[in-house]
């Protein structure tokens, strides 16, 4: 089933993250797509704070690779995959062992696709007026 959401502003975004990520149970896979600047963190962002506590300082994992949180129950797993140039480094930074266990957020996570649980849910990102266009599927 695909779903299409058109945020208007930053606001917007962040209220359809924060009830997306209401629906997150782990073990879950979310792979946003988009071009740069688009939108994947904040979506990220939103989600993590959402289910952790809007206190909670998530930075951007584009150096670390991946970030994680501890949110009650429930792991959370942030994976950047933008600097990732061979799949064998996946296995490194643990991707496999979170999509098995966590909520586990991909952005740019083309290189990551042949491993990717059939069950993923893939958020597509774009441009859209002045806005943006979210495409779940």
């Amino acid at each position: 089933m695909t779903e299409t959401f058109i945020a208007n502003n930053i606001n917007d975004t962040r209220r359809w993250a924060a009830g997306f990520a209401q629906k997150l149970v782990a073990p879950v896979v979310v792979a946003l797509h988009g071009d740069l600047g688009v939108g994947k963190s904040e979506i990220a962002r939103t989600i993590i704070k959402t289910l952790c506590g809007a206190d909670t300082v998530v930075p951007s994992p584009t150096f670390t690779l991946v970030q994680s949180y501890v949110c009650g129950n429930a792991k959370i797993s942030h994976f950047d995959l933008y600097r990732i140039c061979d799949v064998s480094e996946l296995v490194e930074i643990g991707l496999a062992h979170a999509m098995e266990n966590d909520i586990t957020l991909i952005e740019w996570p083309d290189i990551a696709h042949d491993i990717l649980p059939e069950n993923t849910i893939h958020v597509y990102i774009s441009d859209s007026g002045n806005g943006r266009k979210i495409v779940i599927c």
